[in-house]
């Protein structure tokens, strides 16, 4: 079974033309769990998923894939 890619940060961050070693530094977190969103292994809580959006400037349904369960 495959890894559904439920966030979109890995590309968010690519469009925004920022490193996950600079959004790790904004909210304070360790680089690894920031990779680890990036690559879909785990997902941040929706108030992060707030924080981060806010950090971005970009909605927080811009860093969510619109998939089918």
């Amino acid at each position: 079974m495959s890894k559904k890619a439920i966030n979109r940060l890995k590309v968010v961050l690519a469009e925004k033309n920022v490193s996950s070693k600079w959004l790790a530094e904004q909210l304070g977190k360790n680089e690894a769990t920031i990779s680890r969103w990036c690559t879909n292994d785990v997902q941040p809580s929706l108030k992060t998923l707030i924080e981060i959006a806010n950090i971005l400037k970009v909605k927080p349904a811009d860093l969510i894939n619109n998939i089918e369960l």
